[in-house]
């Protein structure tokens, strides 16, 4: 059993592909599979490309004919529509324009005025949506898929690993992780949590079989203002950083679930975070302000997340090794 490491650059992120495959040859064709579909995705769905889909959808905002799209991107936006709806919208895939006002490079808070002024912008029960057609009503808004497609480029590219005859590997895309399958001698694949706060070293870490594993955090984007840490993680409704937990660490059945639990958690407030991920079940890890780890990273015999009931009106950075 061969095994290769493949690190590359992919979706402004640091990925790395962990392959296990039958002799070298194998091996090579399985990670050219691999990167083919990351370029695709990539060119698919960046909004910082002007060929993209996601350009093509955006430029259509303010036409009533709206754009017909596919069916990958068809079952996103039904992802996003449920995930809106199950977070209380706190999930939307509208509020990418509201970073007109917010650099958090510049180490400036936005006017109010502005930032109120986008709002009018952003919300998801503003656009038309019935297969296969898309509305963005008023021009100015936009969508932005960043919050879902590193992570559903990841549970794709599992699938097709497995599809192409792969039992063992890990799919790493900027520290959303799928598993493919565990080591070949059935060793969980280890996953390093990293300390928000201290970023070169890792907080702990946990056991991972299968599913996907993705962490939100206001430690990668964000500015201190006055003492105030103002996150990238902007509040739709109301266009401001929420001041949730330092970071979130969720294992699902898929990495695209794990990482809008982990999102809306983080969007939910210090106090609403924990409501959120006990109602939703998932295994987790969850950092708060004053630097305490709480860890709930319960799995069954298979290694897998528990099957829990799903709650009612809910959604259901690492280093490996």
């Amino acid at each position: 059993m061969e095994f290769r490491r493949v690190e590359l650059r992919a979706m402004g992120s640091p990925c790395a592909l962990h392959l296990y495959a039958e002799g070298p040859e194998r091996l090579e064709a399985l990670v050219a599979h691999c990167r083919a579909e990351i370029e695709r995705l990539e060119a698919k769905y960046s909004r910082y490309r002007d060929d993209s889909l996601v350009s093509r959808v955006n430029a259509s905002a303010g036409d009533p004919a709206g754009i017909e799209v596919d069916d990958e991107t068809a079952a996103l936006l039904d992802y996003a529509d449920t995930a809106h709806r199950q977070s209380r919208g706190l999930f939307d895939i509208t509020s990418g324009a509201l970073r007109r006002a917010w650099d958090f490079r510049s180490g400036r808070l936005p006017a109010r005025e502005t930032v109120d002024a986008l709002r009018a912008r952003v919300g998801w029960q503003r656009v038309r949506w019935q297969r296969p057609r898309f509305v963005l009503p008023t021009q100015g808004m936009e969508i932005d898929f960043g919050g879902v497609v590193k992570e559903y480029a990841a549970d794709r590219i599992a699938e097709l690993c497995r599809e192409r005859g792969a039992r063992h590997g890990l799919i790493d895309l900027g520290g959303d992780l799928a598993v493919v399958g565990p080591h070949p001698d059935g060793r969980p694949w280890r996953v390093g949590i990293r300390d928000p706060r201290e970023r070169s070293r890792p907080l702990t870490s946990v056991a991972v079989y299968a599913g996907g594993v993705a962490t939100s955090g206001d430690y990668e984007r964000c500015m201190v203002i006055d003492g105030v840490t103002y996150g990238h993680l902007l509040d739709p409704r109301t266009g401001w950083p929420v001041r949730g937990p330092i970071s979130v660490t969720v294992l699902a059945p898929h990495c695209l679930i794990a990482g809008t639990t982990s999102t809306v958690a983080m969007l939910s407030g210090e106090a609403g975070a924990r409501a959120w991920l006990d109602a939703v079940g998932l295994p987790n890890v969850r950092v708060d302000r004053s630097g305490r780890v709480h860890a709930d990273w319960e799995l069954n015999r298979s290694g897998t997340p528990p099957r829990r009931p799903a709650p009612r009106d809910r959604s259901s950075a690492a280093s490996t090794g």
